[in-house]
């Protein structure tokens, strides 16, 4: 009779004899255990009434496991055989099987409420974790958010965060429940008998070899299966997204073989990992019952034998002991494992949380209104030491003048709007707004002061009207509409079923790519910032619409200081000053007329654009 085994080892039900060996394989390892342990700690010691609650019940559920086999032994040993007639201590038997009785109750009742506690302590633990890592990704430098792939830091918030939920609702409660069984089942064991605990205590080393051996000849088909699993994962993301240049060029066939060749160097490495890992069962069933025979067979000998005072209850309760044995040495083997994942993935969060913030030392508000006086003194900056994108740039930009950036593809274009806008902070230079150096003002006014419409257009996955509203809070429904009407977006908005209501899908893509750049150009209408910047802003407006557009562009940016960046010079003609950049540095000022009989640079690109003429 056998108690309730009642154990929370993190493992999939049904997962087969191999899976913890599996969850072992694939766990990543922390570069410092101690430092990331200690501070995961932290945060669940913020709730330490759950914590030590937790704990509680383990070692109550533990006792109550432990304690079932001398129960049990007790029970079984109120029968007697003695002069060829059975006897049993009636009131003794049952007395044992009641107290018995109410410990499985016990225990199954405190396991409920020990689940209850690891759910909530790892929730609470991981909704602090992620707060914080919310909130730090967006203090982060865009420099960091650029250089660090965007899937990357998606990973750290869902996955590596659920591997430190999983560890704290499981893994820590199951090692330790395991630490106790283990010890406590000793203990019980050597009390009974040393001579026989010892001899059972032969496999568990040998357990504990083959699973150390196994892992090592495991881990290379575990880590190929995981790279692979991502290449599939990022062959049908890709093809997916490029379908429709995939069957314009016909290659479907080629994006099958490819998947293929993936596809069935995964299905080979599955094969053999789920089959080395289905040796570990049959491994660990054998060497237990190999513990069971020993232990049966030398407690048999002993109590006929006469050589201990050995019952047949005490041979029972060995026997039970020794089955609590071989399960918490694999347990504590497959909990590590994941706690060491765990720890890694909390290592990669630590580490984002570590990141210095976005530098804003500005303490000193802009004057109000703003102006729009903007000077560029000497700037120096490239996004690497070794390659410079501007040297030596220098520019005064009048109240009100609409000045075009053009060049050709790095020639540092959109590298100043960039530092304008302090997404990176220079190399050497300084830019002053109103006379003011940028970097004594709090970025929070310096971004007020300017309304942007970058080439890549952002929209959120929200209604029409709070994706005009954004940035401009308690916009009313009049100033949303007014904006959309000023950039020629209002006509189709109202087309719509559900017209300012239309909820759109994620990055707009229930739109056009036109449509989606006159909501963001709308959304710069209604946010009236003394500072317009235009990067590209109607490189995705067909021929006809940016001619309707232009119009409304004109009055927007009359009385306001505007930069554009464009590649279709069609569209800065009008501009006060034109500055062309080549290699970092501006080679030619001046307006359209001027620029064009100097006959230089502006001159070749104008040309190549429009007159056909080869220079």
């Amino acid at each position: 009779m056998a108690g309730p085994q009642i154990q929370m080892n993190g493992r999939t039900p049904g997962a087969g004899p191999g899976a913890h060996m599996a969850n072992r394989m694939r766990g990543e390892k922390p570069k410092n255990r101690k430092k990331t342990l200690a501070r995961l700690l932290g945060y669940i010691g913020k709730n330490k009434p759950i914590f030590f609650a937790l704990l509680l019940c383990m070692l109550v559920v533990t006792a109550g496991e432990i304690s079932s086999p001398f129960l049990q032994q007790k029970a079984l040993d109120t029968i007697s055989f003695a002069d060829g007639h059975l006897s049993v201590h009636i009131a003794a038997c049952f007395r044992y099987l009641g107290i018995l009785a109410g410990i499985f109750v016990l225990i199954v009742a405190i396991s409920y409420v020990q689940g209850r506690l690891a759910a909530k302590l790892s929730q609470e633990t991981i909704y602090l974790i992620r707060q914080n890592l919310f909130a730090k990704i967006s203090r982060l430098p865009i420099s960091y958010t650029d250089s660090h792939k965007h899937g990357d830091l998606m990973s750290r918030m869902t996955n590596d965060a659920d591997n430190i939920s999983t560890a704290v609702s499981q893994s820590i409660a199951a090692l330790f429940s395991a630490v106790l069984t283990l010890a406590g089942s000793l203990a019980m064991m050597f009390m009974y008998s040393v001579r026989i605990t010892l001899v059972a205590m032969v496999t568990i080393p040998t357990i504990m070899f083959v699973s150390t051996r196994l892992s090592k000849w495991m881990r290379k088909y575990y880590v190929r299966q995981q790279q692979l699993l991502g290449e599939m994962n990022g062959e049908v993301e890709e093809k997916v997204t490029a379908y429709r240049t995939l069957v314009a060029y016909n290659q479907e066939q080629a994006a099958v073989e490819r998947f293929t060749t993936i596809s069935a160097e995964l299905r080979h490495n599955s094969i053999v990992s789920k089959v080395l890992g289905s040796i570990v069962g049959p491994i660990t069933n054998f060497l237990g019952n190999l513990q069971y025979v020993l232990i049966a067979g030398i407690g048999g000998f002993l109590m006929l034998s006469g050589k201990a005072a050995i019952t047949v209850g005490t041979i029972q309760a060995l026997l039970l002991y020794s089955k609590k044995l071989n399960h918490p040495v694999n347990m504590i083997a497959d909990q590590y494992a994941s706690i060491l994942s765990a720890l890694a993935g909390a290592e990669r969060i630590f580490e984002i949380l570590d990141t210095n913030d976005e530098i804003d030392a500005g303490k000193t508000p802009l004057e109000s209104p703003v102006r729009g006086e903007i000077s560029f003194e000497h700037l120096r900056f490239g996004y690497t030491e070794e390659n410079p994108v501007l040297k030596d740039f220098h520019l005064h930009v009048k109240p009100g003048q609409k000045i075009a950036l053009v060049g050709a593809t790095g020639s540092g274009k959109t590298t100043v709007v960039n530092l304008l806008m302090r997404f990176y902070e220079l190399n050497g230079g300084r830019i002053l707004l109103d006379g003011a150096d940028i970097t004594s003002v709090p970025k929070g006014d310096l971004r007020n002061a300017v309304s942007i419409v970058l080439q890549d257009t952002v929209l959120f996955k929200d209604t029409i009207r709070n994706n005009i509203a954004f940035g401009k809070d308690h916009a009313t429904d009049e100033q949303v509409q007014s904006a959309a009407r000023t950039a020629m977006c209002d006509h189709f908005i109202s087309q719509l079923p559900d017209g300012y209501d239309t909820v759109l899908s994620e990055s707009g893509s229930n739109l056009s790519e036109g449509q989606r750049q006159l909501l963001a150009i709308a959304r710069a209408v209604l946010a009236q910032s003394p500072v317009l910047i235009l990067d590209e802003a109607t490189s995705n407006v067909d021929t006809r619409t940016e001619m309707r557009i232009q119009t409304a562009l004109t009055n927007l940016m009359k009385n306001r200081t505007s930069i554009v960046i464009a590649h279709r010079l069609s569209t800065i003609r009008d501009a006060d000053v034109i500055v062309v950049l080549a290699n970092g540095s501006i080679v030619e000022t001046g307006n359209h007329e001027t620029l064009l009989a100097q006959r230089g640079e502006y001159f070749k690109l104008y040309n190549r654009q429009f007159a056909g003429i080869r220079t």
